[in-house]
């Protein structure tokens, strides 16, 4: 449930709000009806990478229940030795946001590559050519100052480095301060990557992403819904399991945990 009380400050008071879990990885797509396809794509909450959407990808945008799109800039410098030119990457970046009218974007999260100087000038660049706020992504090196000022002046911002450890497991217990900060300020936080289950019932982000339902099938092990949390079954050794039909299986329970967390967490 949301509910939001009117009053003269420049942003609505959320009174109540849980979670939303979306699910990134092309799974989130239909490519055989019947097969990937057990919920309408209209109840999903799908999260993209600009990296790797293509045409193919841009029909599916407007039917999802919410759609979040990654910059994949951090991704492709991962994935190319090729110098880029970020300027045309942000002006790339923002042409796909118009084109598609995605309300809900990230900054182009390159803090250990350019510094946070480029980063907030690309971020006004990008804001710029799209006319619209995008969701900006804290790292921990910016410091609790810069959250505070964050949270100040956007009404939707990340946290990253939380998938590459920039911020370890025994961090975590800074999340309760820096999301009290972000909800004096009636401010959304999203977890990038963050789907540590028992997590998700301590730390109330207002969203977070997760392809685990992907990296359960590469890992050998099949995932179902309990109807509280997501468990597990490693495969026997020696036993294959058929990798296609183990996503898809995945991939539906993790919508189920995804509609949970929608109205429980």
């Amino acid at each position: 449930m949301k509910l939001y009380l009117a009053g003269g400050a420049s942003r609505p008071f959320v009174f109540e709000e849980y979670m939303k879990v979306y699910l990134a990885g092309e799974g989130c797509y239909v490519k055989d009806k019947g097969t990937w396809e057990t919920y309408p794509k209209s109840d999903l909450l799908v999260l993209e990478s600009f990296f790797y959407a293509t045409d193919w990808h841009e029909q599916f945008i407007p039917t999802f229940k919410s759609f979040l799109l990654d910059s994949g800039a951090f991704t492709f410098m991962q994935n190319t030795k090729v110098k880029l030119d970020w300027d045309e990457y942000t002006e790339r970046y923002a042409n796909f946001i118009n084109k598609n009218k995605i309300e809900l974007f990230f900054e182009l999260d390159i803090d250990s590559i350019v510094g946070i100087k480029e980063v907030e000038r690309l971020r006004d660049k990008l804001e710029a050519l799209t006319n619209r706020k995008c969701i900006p992504v804290w790292h921990k090196s910016r410091g609790k100052e810069y959250w505070i000022n964050l949270c100040k002046t956007y009404d939707y911002i990340a946290i990253g480095g939380i998938v590459g450890g920039e911020i370890k497991k025994d961090e975590y217990r800074f999340f309760p301060t820096l999301l009290n900060i972000a909800q004096e300020h009636n401010t959304k936080v999203h977890g990038l990557g963050f789907t540590n289950l028992k997590g998700l019932e301590r730390y109330k982000f207002y969203s977070v992403d997760s392809t685990a339902w992907i990296y359960g099938n590469r890992s050998g092990f099949v995932q179902w819904f309990d109807g509280k949390t997501l468990q597990k079954v490693k495969a026997k050794p020696g036993q294959k399991m058929k990798s296609r039909e183990t996503a898809i299986h995945n991939f539906n329970e993790w919508v189920k945990f995804q509609k949970y967390a929608e109205v429980n967490l």
